[in-house]
């Protein structure tokens, strides 16, 4: 299954998927091998490793869980702050005050 697919069918975006299969390869759970579809193409095997059968499904839930709302926070930060930026930029620089001769 393609990351898009895994995506489509947890309903979550694509970038949230590859976020929690790095983080999972990262702990271990998962590896990678690289398998030749076409002359052109590449595409990747997620393995599960022996550690990765071996955890219990309610401890990778609650993982998986937490990156969720890691990457969501990123995702909300990251919002935030082009949103700063855009109202920023909206308001122009700050205007001259002229000196007083007091």
């Amino acid at each position: 299954m393609s990351q898009r697919a895994l995506s489509r069918e947890l309903g979550i975006s694509l970038g949230a998927v590859n976020f929690c299969l790095n983080a999972l390869i990262e702990k271990g759970q998962l590896k990678i091998s690289n398998l030749r579809a076409s002359n052109k193409k590449l595409r990747y095997a997620y393995i599960l490793t022996p550690k990765g059968v071996a955890e219990k499904t309610a401890l990778t839930s609650q993982f998986l869980q937490r990156k969720l709302k890691e990457y969501d926070a990123l995702k909300a930060e990251i919002e935030s702050l082009q949103e700063d930026l855009k109202l920023g930029a909206d308001m122009g620089p700050a205007p001259v005050r002229a000196k007083s001769r007091e």
